[in-house]
Parts: structure tokens; C-alpha cells; sequence
């Protein structure tokens, strides 16, 4: 198999990936508290990634100085939005939760903006602008309909992206000679007994009542998601570039959508499916590099 064709194939794989992951934790809630589903999809991948870091020839361990990191990482990146994440799902359609992490790449701009003073070309901040608007529009739209609920679950979700956004960033600028799965392995462990802890406090937990399929979900999240998404995205980045990377955040969605669509028939009005457009390429435009529009540039001027 060509490197293209292995380009294609984990580009389909994340976006099949992270547009399934937002119905396995819907099902996963039908009869699993949020925190102690989280906590057991964690557990699940630790030991897989811990596995894939050996493989793969990476570290265990953070570099030495970084240790504190380990627990800033498992509560900041792992417990805390994850949990948000699927807390929010309790209140909003998977669909809605995956348009709101679509904008990852947007929330990373900004706060890469805001902390590591990285300036913005002006067809990135056009972009910003777009999506910004478009998903506040589409919000708007849907919490209309769907009232308190639907507030709730877009706050949980919105916090979630921030939080991730912030973690990015400062990985980027106190942790970036980290290797991906060392970055992973120990602290989604170590999130997980974090997490167990708050749920055997906090969640009343009826073990009889956990169904084959809101299990089997856990699973998935737990060994697919988390682990495969991982990797398939990581892969992703080494054969392909940045930007084609990164148009897996126009994907996954729409993959999302159709799910929560056929399953549970649950659609979106035609205002915020319109809105999608605008919202999808607002995203596009914030990742698109300076290069491109610089090049296309001096080629109009050549042409004159």
C-alpha cells in the first residue's frame, strides 16, 4: 500500500473515529453515570496506550523537571473536559456536541493568539469571525427549541473545548518535547482513578443496571476512541500535512450528524443546517497557512 493510499485510509478512520465517539457516549449514559463511564473508558485505554508507548519506543514517564505535569495533564486534558463532554450529552443531541468540539482549531487559534502571541493573517481572523458568529447563531437556534436543556449541555461543551484549548497551548510551550503516547499513557491512568474516586462520592452507581450495549459503548470509547483516534490521528500527521490533517474537523462531524440523524432521528433545523456551511468554512479558513494565499498572491500579480 502507497503512502497516499495510507494517507486516505487514516484520514477515513479518524473521521469514522471521532464522528462515532459522540453517539457511543450517548448510548453509554442510557444506563452508565457520566463520571464512572469516563472512569472506566480510561482505565480501559491506559494500559493500550502504556503498551503502543513501549512499541513505539516511547517513554513511560515525562522527561525529568516535567513530573508535575503528569497530574496538570490527566485532571486539565482527560478528567475534567471529558467528563464535561459527556455530562453535556446528557442535555443535547450527539450531533450538536460534535458541531461545538468542530471548533477546536478555532478556540486553539485564539488562545495561541492570547498566550503565545501568535498573530493571525487576516483571512484566519475572516475565519474566526465566520465561525464564531455561525456557531452562535446555530445555538441560538437550537437552545430556542430545545430551552434550558439545551443551554446546559452547550455550556459543558463549550467548556470543554476551552479547557482542551488552553492545555494545547501550553503543552505547546512547556511540554512540546513530549511524545504523544507518553503524553497519554500514564495520565489517562491516572485520570481514571481520579475519576473513580469522584464518582464513588458522587454518582449513585447500579451495577445491575448497566446494559450490554451502554457497556459495549464504554468499551469502544475506551479501546477505539481514546486509543485508536490516538493513533490514527497521530499517523495522520506524519504522512500528510498539518492543514490536510485538520480538515477532519470538517468531517467528523457531518459523520456525527447522520448518526444522531438515522438512529435516533434526531435532526437539526434547517436554519442551523444552513448555518453549517459558514460554520465549516470558517473553521477551513483558520487553518488554511498564510502560505497559500501569500503564493496565489505574487501569482495574480505575476498575471497582470
Amino acid at each position: 500500500m502507497n503512502s497516499k493510499s495510507v494517507s486516505y485510509l487514516l484520514f477515513l478512520s479518524v473521521c469514522l473515529i471521532w464522528g462515532t465517539t459522540w453517539f457511543a457516549m450517548e448510548v453509554a449514559l442510557e444506563t452508565i453515570p457520566p463520571i464512572f463511564a469516563t472512569a472506566m473508558r480510561f482505565l480501559l485505554a491506559a494500559p493500550l496506550l502504556a503498551a503502543l508507548a513501549k512499541l513505539f519506543g516511547q517513554p513511560l514517564l515525562f522527561p525529568r523537571g516535567k513530573g508535575p505535569w503528569i497530574l496538570i495533564v490527566a485532571m486539565m486534558y482527560f478528567a475534567i473536559p471529558f467528563t464535561l463532554m459527556i455530562y453535556g450529552e446528557q442535555y443535547i443531541s450527539s450531533g450538536l456536541a460534535s458541531i461545538i468540539f468542530a471548533n477546536m482549531p478555532v478556540v486553539v487559534m485564539l488562545m495561541s493568539g492570547l498566550f503565545l502571541g501568535l498573530r493571525l493573517a487576516k483571512h484566519q481572523l475572516f475565519g474566526l469571525v465566520i465561525a464564531v458568529v455561525s456557531l452562535s447563531l446555530i445555538l441560538g437556534t437550537e437552545m430556542q427549541l430545545g430551552g434550558t436543556d439545551y443551554l446546559i449541555g452547550s455550556i459543558c461543551l463549550g467548556m470543554a473545548v476551552a479547557i482542551h484549548a488552553v492545555m494545547y497551548v501550553l503543552v505547546q510551550k512547556y511540554c512540546q518535547d513530549i511524545q504523544v503516547l507518553t503524553y497519554n499513557a500514564i495520565p489517562c491512568f491516572v485520570a481514571s482513578l481520579l475519576l473513580f474516586v469522584v464518582s464513588f462520592m458522587g454518582e449513585n452507581i447500579d451495577y445491575h443496571a448497566f446494559s450490554t450495549e451502554s457497556v459495549s459503548a464504554v468499551a469502544y470509547l475506551g479501546l477505539v476512541a481514546s486509543v485508536g483516534g490516538i493513533v490514527a490521528y497521530f499517523k495522520l500527521g506524519q504522512v500528510s500535512t498539518p492543514f490536510q490533517a485538520s480538515i477532519c474537523f470538517l468531517i467528523f462531524p457531518v459523520v456525527a450528524l447522520f448518526i444522531s440523524a438515522y438512529v435516533n432521528g434526531e435532526v437539526l433545523s434547517l436554519q442551523s443546517l444552513i448555518l453549517l456551511v459558514p460554520l465549516l468554512g470558517g473553521i477551513l479558513l483558520t487553518k488554511v497557512p498564510k502560505s497559500i494565499f501569500s503564493r496565489r498572491f505574487y501569482k495574480f500579480i505575476a498575471n497582470i
